[in-house]
């Protein structure tokens, strides 16, 4: 029991669920209340906001912003005097102008330089700052007063900037020594340049103090939103005020989140939503469609495409603005249907709306939307043959939006002020998108090597070149492979069959014949190369069709599923003629009958049993003598019967109720492709006078000879 339970293929099903929700939790938001996309100055699109604690009001960023320029233009800045700095520029100027000036000139110099210092030099930024405000008060931090520093207000009218002492010093020196034509020489230029730094500069920590003191008016709340109390509602213009709200709102609601471990709790929850999603599916798989939950590639691909919907679903919820509704989720039941069927592609489409749903913003009217939409896709194209029906499907999705939106907005507002026309140039962009997924289908076919009904429509068009080659090199064949065709579709639809499929595998099944057609009754006339050969040459011959007909298939790039009916079409089956003959001609000798016998395997579908009894009727219909319904349905009972009986059709998924319900189809038809012809009377008159006559007739009555014409021919 444990065995199975822990088979390959149930772990490979297991690892492909979890690693599905695995991934889908890893793009899912990371919070546990509903997420929001808003902009300023936008109207707020959610229902009513309703604060789930208490909310402090802060001012919006532009307010904020202008309350703390206003604080900087009357703020009055904290400085300190550098004495270090001070003292080293007055020597060092004193030693470079030693040699470059008269004592006089020196003495006057020395003199201008410590009465600016003692004044006070700002850097340009401060005095700039000073001057723009106009009272010329500066606090200065005395930090020489022991452990506490003491401030006192100054004066700063007389401060200068290094820029204004240079110019104040070179026009008192010039006006002095030179009566104001002169100016400073370049040596006494530069050591003055050099050595006139800023003495009074700002104390950064004293002065971020008190600065950040006068920002709290500015940062601190004016007043709370009470628990229950409105944020912001349906409509609302959201202005930068309500916007600030509403970050303040979601910044703390992640904090509560984050200190409370919510997350872990929440991600629990997600996972466990999908995995019950999942269970679904996969009953359901497992109880009404084993065949494809058995196969690994198949449910590989399911899988892995509902995973990718949901993420692609999941990134253009949260990177563009109504980005969900662009995802054309009617696209996944009408791929999933060209691959699967119907039931499945259905499961799917709610599989993959309910795990999408999770980010949804109106969830109820998303379920209800996307489902409406592709169950209508999925009812329009039932089986997609060709690209023109992707159109269609694209339109009737387009209609089924606008329908299901207006009867939403309806539903939850009682009127249409909820109806947003550009909501419905967004259904008509998804619908867009949807006719484009026949470029998708053409790659899932690539990567996992399925074949689609468009594909298998496009292999049966007879003026593809492998059916060109077979009609101009085996016609018979070809005729042969017409008629087949003809039978097994007639019964694949009679039992519910892949009609396109079995059409096409029947226009293929004989390819091999190609090679040696004379080899094969169809297609001699008159002459019979099998006369000269022993039964065993001339069995190999007949079989080597098969594996010849694989090995063109192959080169041809022919589906797996058609290549399936060349090498099924006859099973492990004996070539009866030529064995028998071995053993009439051989009466004491024991044939081998693996000699005789076709490579196989036995038809493993319903339609590979159905081409293999159709080419068996088909071909034995040719051999009567006469065709009354009679000899018809005793051929097909004989063949079909002994088909069963060979155990040729026993790993074919097809019941006996089936089987009756072909033969019947086989009988209608042979009988109506050979039915009987009316027997034209003899002619008892005289040719001549017969003749006279009818062109008498006919002058009479021109009309009649064209109408007995059309009967015959109808005849």
């Amino acid at each position: 029991m444990w065995n199975k339970v822990f088979s390959q293929l149930n772990l490979i099903r297991f690892g492909l669920a979890i690693t599905s929700v695995a991934v889908i939790l890893l793009f899912l938001p990371r919070a546990d209340h509903q997420s929001f996309s808003f902009e300023e100055n936008q109207p707020w699109k959610y229902p009513l906001l309703t604060a789930d604690f208490d909310t402090p009001i802060l001012r919006d960023s532009a307010s904020a912003r202008k309350m703390r320029d206003s604080i900087d233009r009357v703020f009055v800045p904290f400085v300190k005097r550098d004495v270090e700095t001070e003292k080293a520029n007055v020597e060092r100027f004193a030693n470079i102008i030693q040699n470059y000036s008269t004592p006089s000139e020196r003495a006057l110099l020395m003199k201008l330089v410590r009465q600016t210092y003692a004044n006070g030099i700002l850097d340009a930024k401060l005095y700039a700052d000073v001057a723009a405000r106009g009272n010329h008060e500066l606090r200065l931090v005395d930090s020489e007063s022991g452990d506490s520093k003491s401030v006192v207000a100054v004066n700063a009218s007389s401060m200068l900037s290094p820029a204004k002492a240079f110019g104040k010093i070179d026009s008192i020196f010039s006006h002095e020594f030179h009566g104001g034509e002169g100016k400073l020489s370049p040596e006494i230029g530069k050591a003055l340049n050099l050595c006139l730094t800023p003495n009074i500069v700002t104390d950064s920590a004293t002065d971020y103090k008190y600065r950040s003191q006068e920002y709290l008016n500015v940062t601190g709340a004016m007043g709370v939103i009470k628990k229950g109390q409105r944020i912001v509602d349906r409509g609302e213009i959201i202005n930068p005020q309500i916007f600030t709200n509403l970050n303040t709102y979601l910044d703390m609601m992640n904090s509560r989140q984050a200190e409370a471990h919510s997350h872990t709790y929440f991600i629990i929850g997600q996972g466990l939503y999908i995995i019950i999603v999942y269970v679904l599916l996969y009953c359901f798989m497992s109880l009404y469609r084993s065949r494809f939950f058995s196969n690994i590639r198949q449910m590989v691909f399911l899988m892995s495409f509902i995973t990718l919907f949901v993420v692609f679903s999941i990134v253009m919820f949260e990177y563009v603005a109504n980005g969900i509704y662009l995802v054309p989720f009617a696209a996944v039941p009408v791929i999933i249907l060209v691959f699967f069927d119907s039931r499945t592609a259905i499961f799917a489409l709610l599989t993959t709306v309910l795990i999408s749903s999770l980010v949804a913003t109106y969830q109820f009217q998303f379920i209800f939307m996307e489902l409406c939409v592709g169950l209508a896709a999925t009812f329009s194209i039932r089986q997609l043959s060709r690209r023109s029906q992707l159109l269609r499907t694209a339109m009737f999705s387009f209609l089924t939006y606008a329908v299901t939106y207006f009867a939403t907005c309806l539903l939850t507002e009682g009127n249409l002020s909820n109806f947003v026309p550009r909501t419905i140039g967004i259904f008509a962009i998804n619908s867009v998108i949807l006719s484009f997924a026949y470029i998708l289908i053409l790659v899932i076919e690539k990567l996992f090597g399925f074949t689609s009904t468009v594909t298998l429509v496009e292999l049966s068009d007879i003026n593809s070149p492998l059916l060109r080659h077979l009609a101009e090199e085996a016609p018979g064949t070809f005729q042969h492979s017409m008629q087949v065709s003809t039978l097994a579709t007639e019964a694949a639809r009679a039992i519910g069959a892949n009609t396109t499929l079995t059409r096409t595998g029947a226009l293929y099944h004989d390819i091999g014949k190609m090679k040696s057609p004379i080899f094969f009754t169809e297609n001699q006339h008159g002459v019979n190369p099998h006369a000269g050969l022993n039964p065993e040459t001339s069995a190999q011959k007949i079989i080597s069709h098969v594996t010849e007909g694989l090995a063109m298939a192959s080169k041809e790039k022919l589906p797996s599923v058609i290549r399936a009916f060349i090498s099924q079409h006859h099973g492990k089956g004996i070539t009866k003629y030529f064995y028998n003959t071995a053993v009439n001609e051989n009466p004491d000798v024991v044939i081998d009958k693996s000699k005789f016998q076709y490579p196989g395997p036995d038809p493993q579908t319903k339609e590979t049993a159905i081409l293999m009894m159709a080419d068996s009727v088909e071909a034995a219909s040719r051999s009567l003598k006469e065709f009354t319904p009679e000899a018809i349905n005793n051929l097909v009972d004989k063949i079909i019967d002994s088909q069963i009986a060979d155990g040729l059709l026993k790993e074919a998924p097809i019941s006996f109720r089936d089987v009756e319900t072909v033969k019947d189809t086989f009988k209608k038809r042979l009988s109506t492709i050979y039915h009987s012809r009316v027997q034209y009377p003899e002619m008892k008159k005289d040719t001549a006078t017969a003749e006279a006559e009818g062109h008498k007739e006919s002058a009479n009555n021109p009309s009649q000879e064209s109408g007995d014409n059309g009967k015959e021919m109808t005849k």
